[in-house]
This record gives structure tokens, C-alpha cells and sequence, in this order.
């Protein structure tokens, strides 16, 4: 069996475009027939710059290749060009056409992917989710209302969901850490004050940032967050300098974690050596690959740390997610986005069950991907997946971050 033949989809999800403004979607078929799906999870460059980067890294490292080979064509691809380095381009086009060649395994075995990379260890996994607006909240006013998070929070914990993520604390800017505005100190209280209220004791509050913060800011803002117990506090210093952050996890009483913008093995092992965090939140299809995040598993366990995959992509990176995250022992949660277009781009065929995703049975990722719903959905935009604010954070008028998705004003 061989790989033979690349296509790539990027489709867009409809507003208000949860999941980022585009999803990249590749899709393998090797000389025997068998069909194979993966995404990669890139947003360094526009997505014609990535389809090139797709193409050329299939073509020169994995065509022609037997999928098994996985070691193999990661060699290749992490080494060639003189590398022998993390490179996010590059790696978030590798992890998706490896995604896909899992997805191939697993169907010419007949077997689910979490089988052939270690077995079921958990017969579910947990899921958290972030807050979105309801129905009857205001998309502007809710991002700055600890009420409507409390609201939001609430109906989570009613469906099943024992821990939330929610970002309240400022936008995260091109400019690097700054320090927080006293007043986003303030809202970030009023909404761990408000959630805990809300759900009690039934759910873990997760206090999401990005990077955003210096290291003396993060501290500051962190250990203001202490008397609410957030479960974790994400990335709250630039993700390149892992000696900071440990500082930071030093001197605040939350958990740190950290990994969506991190890729390979290399750059995980770090941040453990490091001391910089004990949750790592890998994004399967920018991070490696299903068998790349599998060794950095096993790195978290010799460190006692815990895995919780990032999900701000699509539906087939959070197949991916899952199907790690049955296999491995120290795995803490798995994010997940629930909408329409995440559901029936895989025809409902892996779904949140009272909180938890019960672990897939058929064969390869185990969903069944919508072609022509995905091809119906192209992306015409000229925006990044996610894009970082130029302007300076807003010690005068206040700062708000509208949960990732764009701007409902642009």
C-alpha cells in the first residue's frame, strides 16, 4: 500500500465562525483505494501560502510512501532543508497528512486508531468547552458580562459538562506581554467570581488567556484569580520563553498550561524540563501528528504532568484529539466545540455524550467527513485563521476579546 494521491479542501464555517475563520482539510489516497482524512491546524501563513506548503511536504517526503512509515516521513520532514528543528509551517502541514494516514491504517485494519497506538485506556474522555453567547445574549455585551458567562456557564454544567473555558482578561496583541489594565484585572475576578457562583462545586473553571501578559503582569493577574480555583491558567506569558512561564508557575497557586502554538516533541520537552507547566494542551494538527503527541504523552507522565488536546480548528483535529486521548494514561480533558457545521461536517459521528465522548469503534478516526458540505463552504476571505489585535491593550477605555471568532462588526 502506498500513498498516491493529496486533495485539500479549505472550508470556512459559517458565522459566527467558531473554530476560526478557516479549517484546512486534507485528504489521502493510496494505490489500493483506501481514503484517509486529516487537518492541519496552521495560521502562520493564508491558506494558498499553506496549500503549497501541503503539497510540497507531501510530494517530496510522502508520496509513494507505505503509510505505515510514520517515523519515517516525520524524519524527513522535520530534517530536511537543513532543519533538525521545530518548524510550525512546515510541522502543521505534516500533522495533518499524518492525521490522515492514521485514518488510512486504521480503515485497511478495520480498526479504530486509538487501537493500533496503545488500546483503550479510557473508555471516554472529558470534555470542556468554552463559553459561548445563548440564544438571548447580546454578541458584543457578552464577552465583558460575567453575568451572561454565568449564564452560559450554567447551561454547560445542565448538559453535562463539568469544566468551562472562558478568556476574559483583554485581547492578546502583536506587541508581545504587556502588563493588564487594572480594569481587566477587575472583569477577570468578576468572572471567576460570577462562574463560581453559577455552577459551584459541579464544574472546573478554566481561565484561558494568550500569552498576553508579562511575566510580573501574569503573576499579578493570577494570583488575583487564586480564591476562585481555575483548574488551569492558559499560557499567560508568550509561549517561546518556557523560563518565564516557570516563574510564573512558581508564584501562582492555578496550574499552568500551555501547548496550542507549540510543535514537536522538542519544544514540549522544554517546557517540562522546565518546570513551566504541568498541563499540556497540544493541537494534534499543528503539534506533529497523532504518533509525535503520543511521545510527548509519554514525556507528561515521566514529569506528572497531564494532557488536555487544544481544539480551535475543526472537526476532524478533534477525531484526532480523542483518539489520543483514549489511548493515553495521563490525559486530563479534551476541548471541544459544538456546532452545527463541527457536527455535520462528520455526520454526527463522534459527539459529546453528558459531557464526555464516548470512545470511537470504527474503523481509522472513525467519522465519515461531508465532502461535499466542506467543498459547498470555501473560504474566500483574506484574513489568517486567527489574527493578532495591532493595537495596544486599553488602559483608558477597557479591553474586551470576542472569543477568537471575527469581529461580528467587520
Amino acid at each position: 500500500m502506498k500513498l498516491q494521491d493529496l486533495d485539500i479542501i479549505v472550508t470556512a464555517p459559517p458565522a459566527p465562525g467558531w473554530g476560526g475563520r478557516y479549517w484546512i482539510l486534507v485528504k489521502l489516497t493510496t494505490d489500493t483505494g483506501i481514503t484517509g482524512w486529516g487537518e492541519c491546524y496552521a495560521s502562520s501563513v493564508g491558506p494558498d501560502a499553506m496549500e503549497a506548503v501541503i503539497k510540497d511536504v507531501f510530494e517530496r517526503h510522502m508520496a509513494g510512501e507505505n503509510p505505515e512509515n510514520i517515523e519515517l516521513m516525520f524524519r524527513r520532514a522535520y530534517s530536511s532543508g537543513f532543519t533538525q528543528r521545530p518548524d510550525l509551517t512546515v510541522m502543521g502541514a505534516f500533522s495533518g497528512l499524518e492525521i490522515a494516514c492514521w485514518d488510512i491504517l486504521g480503515k485497511d485494519r478495520d480498526r479504530p486508531v486509538h487501537a493500533l497506538i496503545g488500546g483503550v485506556m479510557n473508555e471516554r474522555v472529558r470534555a470542556y468547552t468554552y463559553l459561548y453567547p445563548l440564544p438571548q445574549h447580546d454578541m458584543t455585551d457578552f464577552w465583558t458580562s460575567p453575568e451572561m458567562a454565568a449564564e452560559a456557564a450554567t447551561d454547560c454544567v445542565a448538559r453535562g459538562f463539568t469544566a468551562v473555558k472562558f478568556d476574559p482578561a483583554g485581547p492578546y496583541t502583536m506587541r508581545g506581554g504587556h502588563m493588564p489594565a487594572m480594569s481587566d484585572i477587575s472583569q477577570s475576578v468578576a468572572f471567576c467570581k460570577a462562574i463560581r457562583e453559577a455552577v459551584g462545586d459541579r464544574a472546573d473553571l478554566l481561565f484561558g488567556t494568550h500569552g498576553q501578559f508579562t511575566t510580573a503582569g501574569a503573576i499579578r493577574l493570577g494570583q488575583a484569580l487564586e480564591p476562585y480555583s481555575p483548574l488551569w491558567f492558559e499560557e499567560p506569558i508568550p509561549p517561546d520563553n518556557h523560563l518565564e512561564m516557570a516563574k510564573v508557575a512558581a508564584a501562582v497557586r492555578i496550574p499552568v498550561s500551555t501547548g496550542e502554538r507549540l510543535t514537536t516533541k522538542a519544544e514540549f520537552a522544554a517546557v517540562l524540563q522546565a518546570g513551566a507547566a504541568t498541563i499540556l494542551q497540544p493541537a494534534l494538527g499543528r503539534a506533529g501528528g497523532i504518533w509525535e503527541m503520543k511521545k510527548v504523552a509519554a514525556l507528561a507522565e515521566v514529569h506528572n504532568a497531564q494532557m488536555a488536546p487544544h481544539l480551535y480548528a475543526g472537526p476532524v483535529e478533534w477525531a484526532a484529539n480523542i483518539h489520543l486521548g483514549v489511548s493515553i494514561p495521563n490525559l486530563l480533558m479534551a476541548e471541544t466545540i459544538e456546532t452545527p457545521f463541527h457536527d455535520h461536517l462528520i455526520k454526527g459521528s463522534i459527539r459529546v455524550e453528558e459531557g464526555f465522548i464516548p470512545a470511537p469503534t470504527a474503523p481509522g478516526l472513525g467519522i465519515e467527513v461531508d465532502e461535499e458540505l466542506a467543498r459547498a463552504h470555501p473560504y474566500r476571505g483574506d484574513g489568517l485563521h486567527l489574527q493578532m489585535q495591532e493595537e495596544p491593550c486599553d488602559y483608558v477605555n477597557g479591553n474586551a476579546f470576542e472569543g477568537g471568532a471575527p469581529s461580528i462588526k467587520s
